[in-house]
């Protein structure tokens, strides 16, 4: 009787993940029976359910037929697991995610969240699991489940999050070396540390150049190569008086990696019915429109992240680290990162420490760095769903209160007029007497943050009198021309840096302007005045123009300079003229290093002369004459559905006018030559455009980077490519009775 019993038991326990994994599916299955998915005839999936979290469902499902591979990327990275599938690698990264993304944490948040948020974490997860169910035949690298908290770890949908600021080089000498730790920690009783606590705060008083120069120690923040492709977006808003049909019209124009985006629409019997770019992974519209209002977001130039230098001391076996005329004591705990190798799975443990500023990151001149950023997934998250569901301005408003949208500003239009510009939605409040571009003294409590500035306090703009609003990335005091708000009005740290050429640019097609339609603002979107050029070129001329008659180069440039003098500054696939002018620009900018200002300045006017020289050789040398016309060398071509993609000359590919955006080009293609290539294939830049009228019923046209599906055997792998390389926007089907005259196939979700 006893084995019997024994042998029922051990059959029970072995049934039971099976039973568990069989209740799952048929509530997977009953709930898909709810949500209806239409591809229409561009492939984008339209999801319509009962509730908000049936839509989700939906839409988790219709994006990993469209990609999964680019969802488990954005989930590795976020959970700090990518070394889990690429190796060792991928180490540092993922600690340095890890010491700001804690399962115990997003678990307990996820518990704490409100239920209608649950639920969608819920239908989050759901939504992917049934896909998996469904799909054998799709291998994941390492997250063959997901878990409704994992939600919270990537919930704000940036490309280049603030997490990825703080400096992996520095992260690893700290960590990856105790002595590099143990060098700026004293040992010693209490009078060491208030002894070191004193001098540290005398030397912090005083003015803000008083502070400035008391503490150089220079920043670690990662902040970009003025000469690499440019990151950010365009976003513009037009009011009702500068438009034809007296309707609000929105831009909405992202500049980021090829295939970073899906594009999808929402809707529900709860009122959501949002359209738009999504990040591969989450459950909201990231840049668009709902019926009544849109959004777009835009990197923002914003300093909000900030690093304190810490006074540590170890007594007993403990660290503690000064603040005021306390002493706190180091938080640490062990994170492990777990990493494949040739043979299997190894893990390497950390211990790592915290301060109340945040986690420490690395050490300098005998400190240790602390950095501070915005940490709140759950607050994130919630403002990241809740604006798609905002119908005007006021609501928007209201669902920006958890202040969670911290690298981004926000250009916004309603179907009841409104337009308006929103600085970074994270700004702590600081005192301005600091230089906060340096680490500053975290022992004195004069460099605390004091909450976050309102929106009234940022330099907003709200329905401005010229009637147009323009963010490129660039500073926000010339977000509305002549109205904009003024430097002087703000602390420095409002904005890091200033204006750039697309600023110049779409300020140059927006005013005076008053009869816009979506047309010309999509006209205005792929206008093709190189603003970078416009001082450039007579500068390079003028220093020709100078030369010696014996000079060799007045021979050997005779021709090119002839050709730019009477250049108009515009790009196009037959224009040898961008040729030469990208490739002298490129050249340039690694010859001469500094500001725009240093590259104009008379001491560069030899290298100017001698880098177009180079520049022509260049072509000459890859193309066989510096007279090739830009189309030949700049293309766009998707051979696989790789997230790294190959290139190949030998393949076939497609003509782009468009530029880079450092040339001053609204429509962005950030390209370059490969191994193995003399084309250049562009990489990112405009990776999704729309152009939205607000009027009794929304109208809206777009286009997307090559096509939704990831696979080359899809319909919908590349054909966009014409439309997106020539600007020629397709119509949105928005309306469900659009939808379903166009639609290419309508089914469930497992059907």
């Amino acid at each position: 009787m006893k084995k019997l019993l024994a042998a029922l038991t051990l059959f029970a326990v072995a049934c039971a993940p099976q039973a568990e994994k069989s209740s799952d599916m048929s509530a997977w299955e009953a709930r898909a029976a709810d949500i209806t998915i239409i591809r229409d005839d561009w492939g984008v999936p339209h999801i319509y359910g009962k509730t908000d979290a049936d839509v989700v469902f939906g839409l988790m499902y219709a994006q990993a037929e469209d990609d999964f591979n680019r969802i488990e990327e954005n989930f590795l990275n976020s959970q700090g697991r990518l070394a889990e599938s690429e190796g060792e690698g991928e180490i540092w990264r993922d600690l340095r995610m890890k010491l700001f993304i804690d399962p115990i944490e997003m678990q307990r948040m996820y518990g704490e969240s409100p239920t209608w948020l649950k639920d969608l974490m819920d239908g989050w997860a759901d939504g992917l699991n049934y896909y998996l169910a469904t799909h054998p035949e799709t291998q994941p690298r390492v997250l063959t489940h997901f878990e409704p908290w994992m939600a919270l770890s990537f919930s704000e949908g940036s490309i280049g999050g603030d997490i990825e600021r703080v400096n992996l080089a520095r992260l690893e000498e700290f960590y990856g070396d105790s002595s590099n730790q143990m060098a700026a920690v004293t040992t010693g009783d209490p009078k060491g540390l208030s002894g070191a606590r004193v001098a540290m705060r005398g030397r912090a008083s005083g003015a803000g150049a008083a502070h400035a120069a008391a503490l150089p120690v220079q920043s670690s923040l990662v902040e970009p190569d003025p000469f690499t492709e440019p990151e950010g977006s365009n976003g513009i808003a037009v009011a009702p008086t500068n438009t034809a049909n007296g309707n609000a019209l929105l831009l909405i124009n992202p500049h980021t990696s090829f295939f970073f985006r899906h594009e999808a629409h929402m809707v529900s019997e709860e009122g959501l019915n949002a359209y738009g770019a999504l990040t591969w992974g989450q459950f909201f519209i990231y840049q668009g429109f709902n019926e009544t209002a849109g959004w777009m977001h835009t990197s923002s130039g914003v300093d909000n992240i900030d690093e304190f230098l810490e006074t540590v001391v170890e007594r007993d076996g403990a660290l503690y680290y000064a603040f005021g005329d306390e002493e706190r004591a180091v938080a640490s705990r062990v994170v492990t990162v777990s990493y494949k190798t040739d043979t299997g799975m190894a893990e390497r443990d950390f211990t790592v420490f915290r301060t109340h500023h945040g986690p420490v990151v690395r050490s300098v001149d005998g400190r240790w760095v602390s950095v501070s950023l915005m940490e709140e997934p759950l607050g994130a998250l919630i403002q990241s769903f809740s604006r798609t569901k905002a119908a005007n301005y006021d609501e928007f408003v209201g669902a920006m209160a958890t202040h969670t949208n911290s690298s981004n500003n926000t250009v916004f239009a309603d179907a009841e007029g409104n337009i308006a510009y929103f600085h970074s939605n994270f700004i702590p409040a600081r005192d301005p007497s600091f230089d906060w571009s340096r680490p500053v003294d975290g022992s004195d409590p004069t460099t605390e943050w004091r909450g976050v500035h309102t929106l009234e306090e940022t330099p907003g703009s709200l329905n401005p009198i010229n009637g147009w609003i323009q963010n490129t990335n660039n500073w926000p005091y010339s977000v509305s021309g002549a109205t904009s708000p003024k430097p002087a009005d703000f602390p420095s740290y409002m904005q890091r840096g200033g204006e750039n050429p697309r600023g110049l640019h779409a300020m140059r097609v927006l005013d005076g302007k008053s009869d816009f339609t979506i047309q010309s603002l999509i006209d205005a979107a792929y206008d093709s005045y190189l603003t970078w050029f416009e001082p450039m070129i007579p500068a390079l001329v003028s220093g020709y123009d100078a030369l010696p008659a014996p000079d060799p180069l007045k021979t050997k440039l005779a021709d090119q300079v002839t050709l730019l003098r009477n250049w108009d500054f515009r790009w196009g696939v037959e224009s040898v003229e961008t040729s030469l002018a990208v490739f002298w620009g490129e050249d340039l900018g690694r010859r001469v290093s500094g500001t725009d200002e240093d590259l104009l300045s008379t001491a560069a006017a030899r290298a100017r002369l001698e880098s177009l020289a180079a520049a022509s050789d260049k072509l000459e040398a890859d193309f066989g004459s510096w007279r090739t016309p830009w189309g030949e060398i700049n293309r766009f071509q998707r051979l696989t559905g790789d997230i790294v993609q190959p290139f190949s000359d030998a393949g076939p590919s497609t003509p782009v006018g468009f530029t880079s955006s450092r040339w001053g080009s609204l429509a962005s293609f950030g390209a370059r030559a490969y191994e193995g290539t003399k084309r250049w294939y562009g990489t990112s830049g405009n990776s999704f455009v729309a152009v939205v009228e607000f009027g009794d019923r929304v109208t809206a046209r777009a286009v997307t980077a090559g096509g939704l599906n990831d696979q080359p055997g899809s319909p919908h792998f590349d054909d966009q490519v014409e439309r997106y390389a020539t600007g020629n926007l397709r119509d949105v089907r928005f309306y469900r009775e659009d939808v379903e005259a166009n639609a290419e196939r309508m089914y469930k979700p497992g059907g």
